[in-house]
């Protein structure tokens, strides 16, 4: 079960977020525990998260900022910024941070439209200014077998989708990437993937207290190659589930089409949670080659959140490649 700390509130400038070395102090602080035996708060000792929205805007915390932990080593922050999938920006692993700079973010604004009361169109002030920002630490495991653990930043999805007002008839929500077809990103000029590429949760997912939209990681503003301004991270999920640069938000009453399944339905589910026990097609799920370790670990069903989501597919046989 993944704890909840919950830490004072400040305001620091960008110039002061929380570095690499400091998270990782962090860490070791509260494995120890050494804090709570003294009875001193670690917002004594570290300054709390911030995160600037855009460059002009001021940077901002929640009032009750609020830590997920994990007994596990942080990957560094080189590892999670150039080692990504993303293929508006390309199909190696390298060709995201090697074509970050071609992803304008600034202005940037999401198209809300669908089974809701308050459709329109949002800048992405507009979209990150109700809200209090959080640090999670979450496990990241792709489907290609790899994994990392990512201390993001972010706030519940649930929040963000309760200000819409979906209606009853709402049962998933979709979602779509940046694709401007008459300036097309350096990937998408390659018909590897239907663009824009697209994808979707049932309404119950999406407002799981796990699923978080995220803006940031490491305490710094989102980079280009890990999917700025704002993306999806869903932890029990494999990565793709996790859709980068959001510009379009639906709310729908059937399931909705999403790129990985249109492009091959036989190896990409809908669902796509991490179960060991379903291989995919062309490689077994059992094991996980987490970054930065020689070594191999088991995979964990659910991605190590089986106690938080698992009643979320009561009745379904977990056995198949949803």
């Amino acid at each position: 079960m993944v704890s909840i700390i919950k830490k004072k509130s400040s305001r620091i400038s960008e110039n002061l977020v929380t570095d690499e070395k400091l998270y990782r102090q962090r860490r070791q602080f509260l494995k120890t525990g050494i804090f709570s035996s003294a009875g001193l708060s670690l917002a004594t000792y570290f300054p709390t998260l911030a995160m600037a929205a855009l460059s002009e805007l001021p940077n901002r915390i929640s009032n009750a900022p609020r830590t997920r932990t994990l007994e596990e080593e942080l990957n560094t922050f080189e590892e999670i910024t150039t080692y990504n999938n993303f293929y508006e920006l390309g199909t190696g692993k390298s060709d995201p941070v090697e074509n970050a700079s071609a992803l304008i973010t600034d202005p940037w604004s999401v198209m809300v439209e669908g089974e809701c009361e308050r459709p329109g169109t949002y800048t992405l002030e507009d979209i990150l200014k109700p809200h209090d920002l959080e640090e999670r630490i979450y496990r990241l495991r792709c489907v290609e077998a790899w994994s990392m653990v990512i201390p993001w930043v972010g706030f519940p999805l649930a929040d963000l989708i309760q200000r819409f007002k979906p209606t009853s008839n709402a049962k998933y929500v979709a979602f779509e990437t940046l694709y401007d077809e008459s300036k097309p990103l350096p990937g998408q000029k390659r018909q590897n993937l239907a663009w824009p590429y697209r994808e979707g949760l049932r309404m119950d997912e999406a407002m799981n207290p796990l699923t978080l939209m995220a803006v940031g990681l490491y305490g710094k503003t989102m980079p280009n190659q890990n999917g700025a301004p704002l993306r999806l991270v869903v932890p029990w999920k494999y990565g793709f589930k996790s859709i980068k640069s959001i510009v379009k938000i639906a709310f729908v009453e059937q399931e909705p089409a999403t790129s990985w399944n249109m492009a091959n339905a036989r190896e990409y589910g809908f669902y796509s949670n991490v179960n060991p026990q379903v291989d995919h097609r062309r490689w077994s799920q059992k094991r996980e080659r987490r970054i930065g370790e020689y070594f191999k670990r088991d995979t964990l069903m659910f991605n190590g959140y089986e106690e938080e989501v698992a009643y979320l597919y009561e009745g379904m046989d977990l056995s198949k490649n949803y």
